[in-house]
């Protein structure tokens, strides 16, 4: 039973349980003491030893009795008789004691099985057949064939085709009941590979659409993946939470510090009792953003948005700002709410407008600028599309001069920088890091770096 608990925490971390090595051997610890004969108190064992949230507590509880649920044994012949009105207690074909159509001991163990009706055989045979072909291995929904096909031969299917052709010959009524019961040995396997799929290959699944998303455009996304890419977006920002948001750890000792040493052990004759070390100094993280949120990037203004609300949550000092034809900040906005309701607050002040981005730098300018400082990394989310209006791009270089560094992240691609109104080119030379962010993987990745930078 043990394999089966392995194959059993597999399952729950691809049901979306976080299942350690540490806690997984506490459950099989908890599981010997009560056993496996009672099957309600090894599903509150699990749960108990294991899921730690309500949520995780709820998925566990499915996940186990999925992975303890045995498809059930489907007998077509079975169900022709009785729907034909035979009686129960002498079924055509049921093996009788000296029951003339019993199966004929020439067959092979596979026929005799499935003539003889014997379920719980069968589902025991279906259970090694599964175990020897490795079904937890099942990954995609394109396996599902192959892993049939295996447990079908481990079954001795090849066998049953001769017993089938020779029962074809010799007794056609015969040869009718086994290939019934074949095709419902068929349905039966494809049941148990069905389930295995659905406990085996959430997580790839799951991970193979992940992927996929991440590496969508932002701007073409269909109507039925926006709500997906914004649960891929929060899922990010989690991560970036977790990952950053911690204390920063004690720094490592740097390179020996000879002259300080010295001068601190010159009581003792120079031997270096105590000894000091040359230190980096981090500076704390100072961050602005400035995002635009006007009707040409308004299919990814929102997840611009809900990366700057991770922000606030990573860095203690984040100022944020949103324009479209004119500027205001929105910090409050994204400190005070929940992403979705920071979103519709501030779409609904300056969302949807027509950008103006030399307007909108000199409202930065006039009310903000001292908000920049040699320590702040100011972050330009934006299409750089200035509707053929004045960029203003003197406003970005004094901004450059004052902060440490200025990043622009564009969600178009960097073949359509600089044609039509886009004045990415002129902004881009004062900016110390220009990044292409058309997917959900660029954006990610560029937060991240900007954050890290501080660690």
């Amino acid at each position: 039973m043990r394999e089966e608990l392995h194959r059993f925490f597999r399952a729950a971390r691809g049901a979306g349980v976080r299942v350690s090595p540490a806690e997984s051997i506490d459950a099989m610890k908890a599981v010997a003491d009560v056993g496996f004969g009672d099957r309600a108190i090894l599903r509150d064992t699990l749960l108990l030893t294991l899921a730690k949230s309500q949520d995780e507590k709820q998925a566990l509880g499915e996940c186990f009795d999925l992975f303890f649920s045995q498809p059930e044994v489907k007998d077509e012949a079975a169900s022709d008789d009785a729907a034909e009105g035979a009686k129960p207690d002498s079924i055509e074909g049921e093996t009788q004691p000296g029951d003339p159509s019993a199966p004929s001991p020439e067959l092979g163990e596979l026929a005799q099985m499935l003539m003889s009706r014997d379920r719980n055989a069968i589902a025991a045979a279906m259970a090694n057949a599964a175990n020897a072909a490795s079904l937890s291995d099942i990954r995609y929904f394109t396996q599902r064939g192959i892993f049939s096909t295996r447990i079908l031969d481990l079954l001795g299917i090849a066998r049953l085709r001769d017993d089938l052709d020779a029962l074809t010959a010799t007794s056609p009524a015969e040869a009718e009941r086994l290939a019934a019961a074949l095709d419902a040995l068929r349905e039966n396997v494809r049941d148990v590979v069905s389930q295995a799929l659905l406990l085996y290959g959430r997580e790839e699944s799951e991970n193979l659409r992940h992927e996929i998303l991440r590496n969508a455009p932002l701007a073409r996304l269909e109507r039925r993946q926006v709500e997906q890419m914004k649960a891929l977006i929060r899922a990010i920002a989690r991560r970036l939470r977790e990952r950053y948001s911690e204390p920063r750890k004690r720094q490592r000792r740097g390179h020996l510090d000879i002259r300080r040493t010295l001068r601190r052990n010159a009581a003792w004759g120079g031997v270096p009792f105590l000894t000091s070390w040359k230190r980096r100094h981090r500076d704390r993280p100072k961050i602005v953003a400035i995002c635009d949120v006007s009707g040409s990037v308004a299919q990814v203004s929102d997840f611009f948005l809900l990366l700057i609300h991770s922000l606030h949550e990573v860095v203690d000092d984040v100022r944020s700002f949103a324009f479209s034809g004119h500027l205001i900040e929105v910090s409050d906005i994204l400190d005070t709410r929940s992403p979705e309701e920071a979103m519709s607050e501030i779409m609904s002040k300056v969302g949807f407008g027509s950008s103006d981005y030399g307007g909108s730098l000199v409202d930065f300018e006039k009310g903000w600028i001292r908000a920049v400082t040699a320590k702040t990394t100011v972050i330009v989310l934006g299409d750089a599309r200035t509707n053929n209006l004045d960029p203003r791009a003197d406003i970005l270089r004094r901004i450059s001069e004052r902060s440490k560094r200025v990043v622009w992240l564009n969600p178009e691609g960097r073949m359509a920088w600089g044609w039509g109104d886009s004045e990415m080119p002129r902004y881009a030379a004062f900016c110390s890091v220009v990044r292409q962010c058309a997917t959900a993987k660029q954006l990610e990745r560029a937060v991240s770096d900007i954050v890290a930078a501080y660690q």
